[in-house]
Formats: structure tokens, C-alpha cells, sequence
């Protein structure tokens, strides 16, 4: 049994949620000890508890230690099974980040699987659903698999209650090459609001057309007339010739429109600046999908804490060697061989 532990790296959920999901793909049992210390509240919250339970689920596993607040846990798989799936964090925790725990072995599975999700689907600290929708999931039909994703229920923290359907068609996983990002064919900005002042919106999309340059017919605004709580969330759209991206902000009480706009225009020039086709986000994913593909190249941005700790969580199950070469202060080449 591998023994991990959760402490390194960024000390957060991923290590956690990286080692489920390919403890279910490759049939690997492993013991964590030290799950999240690197956060305020260490251990398992509803969010990464019911992500525990969906890999539980999903791959009939035994499982010891997965109780809210759990520091340790072992998880032993004994079969991966397709099939229709119910699961619900129970509060605006990531429903998304519970998808992307159990996603990757739905994929290989040995038949098309179906899956209701319930809980955040916007949050701060969680890919939204519409990156997953327009950004990362092109990406996996690209690589084989079909999954398509149709969001039914937006949820915003805290008060949750978001719910998206999602359909698998597995297939093999092949490498994917992705050096360019090609010429930039459509740029959207769209500021969702529910239960805020309209005002809010027309600032922050104010802000993108002065900052950015981005013209009025790129710019929009979505109301939500029925939500389970007050949300506020601006995504940046740019979609290049090779590759999609999304970058996001969130409303805070008592943080201006213009600076959460201003903190996703930050990361759109800083991805545009740097000529990468994959921001940092969506490296984090790709490396998980290249890894279990064993092979592939892309350029990103430097590497974050979040893709340092995929890479060590990926010697503990896979036989892949990656190599991160330095291409200019602000992209790296990331080659992925099995």
C-alpha cells in the first residue's frame, strides 16, 4: 500500500483528490496521514469527504477514515464500475472538484456512465463550471473520450444548491501536443450576477473594456432571477485557434467591482503576455490527463505549487517520467513519456 503524505506540496485538497483518482485508474491502495495541514481547517470537509465517497462508490473500494475532520484515511479499490451516479456535497463546497476526482476512471471504464452533481458550482477557490465547460473538457474530447457537461442549477457560496448533469463515453486516452495557441478568433467577458445590484456588473465589464480593449459586443451581462443565494462571478473568455481558455474573479462583500475585475484582467494579460496556450489552472488538469495518457507536450506558464504537487503525487501510482524545460522567464515546455 502506498503511503502519502498529505502535508507537502501545497498542503491542500489536490494531493487528496489526485490520489483517489488514480487509485481508482491503476487499482493502487494508498494511506494518507496529514490530510490538508497546509490549510485553516485541516482534514476532510464536505466537499473532499464526498469526493472520498463518490471514488468509494465508483470503484467499490474500502475505505477507513472518511469522517468530516479525518487527518488520515486508506483507500483500497477493488473494481471500477460504470454506471449512473447521484452525488451531493451537501453545501456550496465544489461539486466540479468532486467530478474531476472521479472523472478520470469514468473515462477508461468498460461502459458509459452517467452523473448528477450537486452543490457549488461557482466557488472561489474550485474551477467554475464554466471552465470545465469551455476550457478543459474540449481538451479530454480531444484525447478520446466524450463527456459532455449541461449545468441545470448555478451554485454560489456560500449558500450552494448548484446542480449539472454530466454523460461519459470512455475511450482511450491518447497524448496530446499543444505548443501554440494560434491566432485569438473570439474574446467574451460576462459578468454573472444574482441577487447584486445590476450595477455591479456594468462595473466590472467597465473595467474589462478599459483595461483590455475589449469591445462593447464582447462584453455581457447575465441576471440570474432565481438562485439560493446572492453570487457574483466574471469570466474571461479567449478562444485561440488550438486551445480555449477561461480565467475568472469572484465578488467578495466588501471588495470593489473594479478590483475583482481587475483580478481576472491580471491574469488574461499575464496568459496573453506570455504567448502560452495553457494557463496554470488548465495545466494542472492537463497534466493529470497526460500523465494517465503517458505522453504529450504543452507550454504554460511557470509552475505553480498545485502542478509541483501533481508531479509527486503522480510517482506514488504512475511509471511516467515529465520533463519541464524553461523556454522564457514565462513559458515552460512540459513533456509528459510514459
Amino acid at each position: 500500500m502506498v503511503r502519502i503524505d498529505g502535508s507537502k506540496g501545497e498542503g491542500g485538497g489536490q494531493v487528496l483528490r489526485t490520489s483517489l483518482a488514480l487509485s481508482l485508474v491503476t487499482g493502487t491502495p494508498f494511506q494518507m496521514v496529514n490530510i490538508r495541514a497546509g490549510r485553516q481547517k485541516p482534514g476532510l470537509l464536505r466537499q473532499h469527504l464526498t469526493a472520498v465517497k463518490a471514488a468509494a462508490e465508483v470503484g467499490a473500494a474500502e475505505v477507513a477514515g472518511a469522517e468530516l475532520g479525518s487527518r488520515e484515511l486508506t483507500f483500497q479499490p477493488r473494481a471500477l464500475s460504470a454506471g449512473n451516479y447521484f452525488f451531493a456535497v451537501g453545501t456550496a463546497g465544489s461539486a466540479t472538484l468532486v467530478l474531476q476526482t472521479v472523472l478520470p476512471a469514468l473515462m477508461v471504464a468498460s461502459g458509459p456512465s452517467t452523473l448528477v452533481l450537486e452543490g457549488g458550482t461557482h466557488n472561489p477557490l474550485a474551477p467554475p463550471f464554466d471552465f470545465l465547460e469551455k476550457a478543459y473538457l474540449p481538451l479530454v474530447r480531444r484525447m478520446g473520450p466524450k463527456v459532455e457537461a449541461v449545468l441545470d442549477r448555478h451554485g454560489f457560496f456560500p449558500a450552494g444548491g448548484g446542480k449539472f448533469r454530466v454523460k461519459v463515453e470512455p475511450a482511450p486516452l491518447k497524448p496530446l501536443t499543444l505548443l501554440e495557441r494560434g491566432a485569438v478568433k473570439r474574446r467574451q467577458a460576462t459578468a454573472l450576477i444574482a441577487q447584486i445590484p445590476f450595477d455591479v456588473a456594468k462595473r466590472e465589464l467597465a473595467t474589462v473594456e478599459q483595461e483590455l480593449k475589449w469591445k462593447p459586443h464582447e462584453l455581457r451581462t447575465e441576471e440570474l432571477k432565481r438562485s439560493q443565494g446572492p453570487g457574483n462571478v466574471l469570466w474571461l473568455e479567449v478562444e485561440s485557434e488550438h486551445v480555449t481558455e477561461v480565467f475568472t474573479a469572484f465578488g467578495e462583500r466588501g471588495v470593489r467591482a473594479e478590483e475583482v475585475a481587475g483580478n481576472a484582467v491580471e491574469k488574461v494579460k499575464r496568459y496573453l503576455d506570455a504567448e502560452v496556450p495553457v494557463g496554470e489552472h488548465l495545466c494542472d488538469q492537463l497534466l493529470l490527463l497526460q500523465a494517465l495518457a503517458k505522453g504529450g507536450t504543452f507550454r504554460t506558464l511557470p509552475l505553480d505549487g498545485h502542478a509541483q504537487t501533481q508531479l509527486e503525487t503522480f510517482k506514488h501510482f504512475l511509471d511516467v517520467k515529465v520533463d519541464v524545460r524553461e523556454v522564457s522567464p514565462e513559458m515552460r515546455e512540459v513533456e509528459v513519456r510514459g
